[in-house]
């Protein structure tokens, strides 16, 4: 397995969870600009995302290709920052797609990250792929950039699929958790602007589990990798704080949301927009969570976070 841009949070957990015996101990390659800050199960070769070269060679007789290279959303969006973010999904998409096409034995299947953001702010009725309705805006117009930028090139032996991803919940550096557990630590964390949109999310491990489900399965196209069981704002949060054993949380209004947003240099919109993503098609093909509930896989995280000490960190 090559994975390109695994040198974060999320690549790491993969190819961790790959290299497993339990999962049959795959060879892992990461395709990145730095090493992986910490140990992991993996040989590291330098990419820059853009430029054919070297690291072009790994993707030959590899079995699978996953993506996921681009720059955080989590930042304000100014026109440097929004540049950066299409850059950095475009042309490494592209990039891989020029190296498959060139392969003398191509991978057999190309998984690349999308978001789960694709759709339409929903406080009506669950986004499904068959059923979803494409939203407006620039996260949106990235992720439809993103998706296109993956059916470039004619590649017909390699399978592709888009992974329209939620928020994943995992325990370590670089992980969501690392922000947010010392926010619902601190009281911070009520139901926000009413609390009325929907989160969608994945725990770490049933991420992983997608991926090796995808890679296994003849699924192409737009994929949804969240749970089954998203949930409204205000209820999340007070799971949230249930694990922690956090009895209140402050709520926040829009307009707080906003300034804290503007202060954090990031976005309200990450915080505000309805995302009610179910993964239908994951679903008819038999996937089967381990953590299906927000209660179960919140509880499970807190628990780990306890025992290896990032609640004290």
């Amino acid at each position: 397995m090559v994975i390109a841009g695994g040198s974060g949070f999320l690549g790491r957990a993969l190819a961790r969870y790959v290299a497993a015996p339990a999962q049959g101990a795959w060879d892992v390659i990461i395709l990145s600009r730095s090493a992986p800050s910490m140990p992991t199960p993996a040989r590291w070769v330098q990419w820059d995302g853009v430029r054919q070269g070297a690291w072009a060679r790994e993707l030959n007789g590899a079995q699978a290709v996953v993506n996921l290279a681009g720059r955080t959303v989590n930042c304000r969006y100014t026109a440097q920052n929004m540049l950066d973010i299409y850059t950095s999904r475009l042309l490494s998409t592209r990039a891989l797609g020029r190296a498959i096409q060139e392969a003398a034995q191509p991978p057999h299947v190309w998984l690349n990250s999308s978001t789960a953001t694709f759709y339409r702010d929903a406080r009506d009725h669950a986004q499904t792929e068959a059923a979803g309705d494409i939203g407006s805006g620039f996260s949106v117009d990235v992720a439809r950039r993103w998706e296109a930028a993956l059916m470039e090139e004619e590649l017909p032996q390699t399978r592709r699929v888009a992974l329209r991803t939620a928020m994943v919940y995992g325990v370590g550096a670089g992980g969501v958790m690392q922000t947010t557990d010392a926010v619902v630590r601190l009281g911070g964390a009520g139901a926000m602007a009413g609390g009325g949109q929907y989160v969608s999310w994945i725990h770490e491990r049933d991420f992983c589990r997608a991926i090796e489900f995808l890679i296994e399965h003849d699924l192409a196209g737009g994929v949804n990798v969240s749970a089954p069981e998203p949930l409204p704002n205000r209820e999340f949060l007070r799971g949230y704080r249930a694990a922690w054993g956090v009895p209140l949380g402050i709520p926040s209004t829009a307009g707080l949301i906003g300034l804290g947003a503007r202060v954090m240099k990031s976005e309200a919109e990450l915080l505000l927009k309805s995302r009610w993503v179910t993964p239908e098609r994951l679903l008819k093909a038999g996937f089967v969570f381990e953590f299906p509930q927000w209660a179960g896989a919140i509880a499970e995280l807190v628990h780990t976070a306890r025992a290896e000490g990032h609640a004290q960190r």
